[in-house]
């Protein structure tokens, strides 16, 4: 797995490999909106994971998902983690859980 140093050097350089589409979290589902597509979490799967800490401030905490759907589609989910987390359906917690 790739290691990078920030989160702009790693967003970067996934776009470049075909990781092109921006998801959000919708409770139940990741949506992008600018193809208007909604996949529930057994229509995608994670391809990589990476974490950010913010080393001056803890509120800058984040995780970088690589994300491809069933179908190829790619893209990448940025996600808060500690006390800003979204508030999510168990299937999608227990999809995006990192060990």
């Amino acid at each position: 797995m790739q290691t990078y140093d920030t989160l702009v050097e790693a967003l970067d350089d996934l776009n470049r490999k075909g990781f092109t589409l921006d998801f959000n979290l919708a409770g139940d589902s990741l949506i992008c909106r600018s193809k208007d597509l909604q996949l529930s979490p057994e229509q995608f799967h994670i391809v990589d994971v990476y974490r950010f800490e913010g080393v001056s401030d803890p509120d800058d905490n984040s995780i970088l998902y690589a994300i491809e759907s069933k179908d190829g589609q790619k893209g990448t989910l940025v996600n808060a983690y500690g006390a800003y987390a979204d508030e999510l359906s168990d299937e999608m917690v227990e999809k995006l859980k990192i060990d």
